[in-house]
């Protein structure tokens, strides 16, 4: 009797076996091409931001209820939505926004709900740059706070916030609004 093993293979069979081969791992090597790791997520929780407010049933919101994380964009933006038309009602400024009272610094608290790679944490009035940390690339932990001053604004301002991401071209955005009383 012959041993099964030392059977040559056809070409037609090798044809056969590597098809069934491909087949088998194709399912596989789709998953692994589309699988990403979870990137970077978070927004100002205090004082609350418009996404926190959203989040919190404060203020009627479309999308941004359910990802109050997620409002990332190219950086540079100037924009409450980070350039992404699903949270469009973070832009708008009659929706009634509750505003918070600070004295001429607040602390703005950042909840993070995936770590990245940081440059910079930028606070904004309109094109005025309040304030800039920069993180040097460290990750951070799951809570951020920066002490940022007034110094020149009284009155009522939109304060954007913007976490920086170092390894991607993106930033976090979050729009506060506050009352600024010195």
């Amino acid at each position: 009797m012959r041993d099964k093993s030392s059977k040559k293979h056809t070409p037609r069979s090798r044809r056969k076996l590597a098809a069934l081969t491909g087949a088998g791992l194709a399912p596989l090597m789709v998953l692994g091409l589309t699988a990403t790791p979870a990137s970077a997520h978070g927004w100002v929780t205090n004082p609350a931001s418009r996404q926190a407010q959203c989040a919190t049933g404060v203020v009627q919101c479309g999308q941004i209820k359910w990802e109050p994380q997620s409002v990332e964009g190219p950086k540079g933006l100037k924009d409450c939505a980070g350039g992404n038309s699903r949270f469009a009602d973070l832009r708008d400024d009659n929706k009634g926004w509750r505003v918070t009272d600070v004295g001429s610094s607040a602390t703005f608290n950042w909840r993070l709900t995936a770590k990245h790679a940081t440059t910079t944490w930028q606070y904004f009035i309109g094109n005025t740059k309040l304030a800039e940390f920069n993180d040097h690339g460290a990750i951070p932990g799951e809570f951020v706070s920066h002490n940022v001053g007034f110094k020149g604004f009284t009155g009522k301002q939109k304060v954007l916030a913007v976490w920086n991401i170092a390894d991607t071209a993106n930033a976090f955005y979050a729009c506060v609004d506050v009352n600024i009383r010195g």
